[in-house]
């Protein structure tokens, strides 16, 4: 899809290294696991619980000119849809090449939605 997957937490690099040596899941991660000790990225982002001084579960998509176009945060006990993260990504891209707009529970294959001022209240 051309995307860069990064995970970003403010956990140490060696608690990532244990992390990904004793879990079943996180040894088959293939994306950079960057540390955050000094909570700037996650402060810059808003991702930030300073009660607890760690960052909370957001998902944030930049486009290439570096624009966020979507943030995602879960509540703490909830983890993210991969699924879902992933046609959200081809959501943006469908809508990206073609200029169409994307209806709600858009899968793809599925038809976009022409942007018109005279459709509006319409459909």
């Amino acid at each position: 899809m051309n995307v860069e997957v990064l995970g970003i937490s403010t956990d140490s690099v060696y608690s990532h290294k244990v992390f990904k040596d004793i879990s079943p899941s996180a040894s088959q991660v293939q994306y950079p696991l960057i540390s955050d000790r000094n909570q700037m990225i996650s402060r810059a982002y808003r991702a930030l619980d300073e009660n607890a001084g760690v960052a909370s579960r957001t998902t944030v998509i930049i486009d290439p000119s570096g624009e966020i176009v979507s943030k995602v945060t879960y509540p703490r006990e909830v983890g993210r849809n991969s699924y879902e993260l992933l046609r959200l990504l081809q959501a943006i891209q469908f809508g990206r090449e073609t200029g169409l707009g994307v209806p709600a529970n858009w899968m793809p294959g599925m038809p976009g939605i022409e942007r018109s001022t005279e459709d509006i209240g319409k459909i």
